[in-house]
């Protein structure tokens, strides 16, 4: 499963999805996903709504993609509506012009892909209700007759309790759940999305497909991918485009996360006293590590907006700065709070 663009609307009626292909999707061996893959084909043919929950660069449009190709509209449009900066009238408009008609509905049958519908305000969310079926039977006059696959990373029912979602139409958009897991909790599957890219990237700059080591591809199992699978993307194209492995991962070595085994201390030294060096070294480890991952959570929520990460985390922006360059975090190319 690999992650696509984010255009902002793009209705998609490619012979590919038409004959039944999904190119994006790449299936899983890890248990995460084999068991996300088999709710997939449990609810694809079925008209009930779903909301696709995962961090960024996780492969929402794609499952979104997916689950169209299995339903019994895989010959009708996917539509894809970014819902980032929306006001109401706009999203209005985009809904109702997905399919070109101008008409009072969008198409008949398709599947319409609502990307961070928790990027909507409060207003816009208003105006979506009144465009989708409640569930009663009857339908507003400019109402959505497509199936509706939504996708967040934010946890919405957190943004509930907060005010910032309507549960009404919480309720509405989340039919089925599906949680997609980080890459760095599905680490069997990086081999085979490693060669997809690889492969990917090698037909589109007409070069031979660059065999990887053993050392790299075990760095790559050892880094905790903050970006996920579209990180995951951008270092095989750079290890095509640069045909220099080392060269295009030098920069992931400041995030592998120590296993164990690396980071405990020795259980003695050669005259079989303990090494307090060891130790100090293990307790600095840890502590790296722990504030790593407290820094990475906060820049989930917030969307990697390091200004909103700085204030919730009681420190000043330039020493978030500071400790993001420490980590290695600061060219993931994710953050747009500038």
């Amino acid at each position: 499963m690999v992650s696509r663009g984010d255009e902002n609307l793009i209705s998609i009626e490619t012979p590919a999805v038409r004959a039944g292909l999904n190119q994006y999707f790449v299936r899983g061996v890890s248990p995460s996903m084999r068991a996300l893959e088999r709710s997939i084909v449990d609810i694809a043919p079925t008209d009930i709504p779903v909301l696709l929950v995962g961090e960024s660069g996780a492969g929402k449009e794609v499952v979104a993609l997916e689950i169209h190709r299995l339903s019994r509209w895989r010959d009708e449009a996917f539509v894809k509506c970014g819902c980032a900066g929306l006001t109401p009238d706009s999203l209005a408009a985009r809904l109702k012009g997905g399919n070109g008609s101008g008409g009072n509905r969008t198409t008949s049958g398709g599947s319409l892909f609502l990307d961070e519908i928790c990027n909507l305000d409060l207003t816009s969310q208003a105006r979506l209700m009144d465009m989708l079926p409640d569930g009663t039977g009857v339908t507003p006059e400019n109402y959505v007759s497509m199936r509706i696959i939504s996708s967040t990373t934010r946890n919405l029912e957190e943004e509930m309790r907060c005010g910032r979602f309507r549960e009404e139409l919480y309720y509405r958009i989340n039919g089925v759940n599906l949680r997609l897991p980080p890459l760095r909790q599905r680490s069997d599957d990086i081999s085979g999305l490693l060669d997809f890219f690889l492969k990917k990237y090698a037909s589109l700059f007409g070069r031979p497909e660059p065999r990887v080591s053993s050392a790299t591809v075990d760095l790559l199992l050892r880094y905790s991918w903050p970006g996920n699978i579209r990180e995951l993307e951008n270092v095989a194209r750079k290890i095509v485009a640069l045909g220099n492995e080392q060269l295009a991962i030098a920069d992931l070595s400041l995030g592998i996360v120590p296993k164990a085994a690396e980071s405990a201390p020795d259980a003695s030294s050669g005259n079989g006293h303990a090494t307090g060096q060891s130790l100090k070294q293990a307790s600095r480890e840890a502590s790296r590590h722990a504030e790593r991952e407290m820094i990475l959570k906060q820049l989930e929520r917030t969307r990697w907006n390091r200004k909103r990460t700085a204030r919730d985390l009681q420190i000043s922006y330039k020493a978030l700065l500071y400790k993001l360059k420490q980590l290695g975090l600061d060219g993931s190319g994710n953050a747009n709070g500038q």
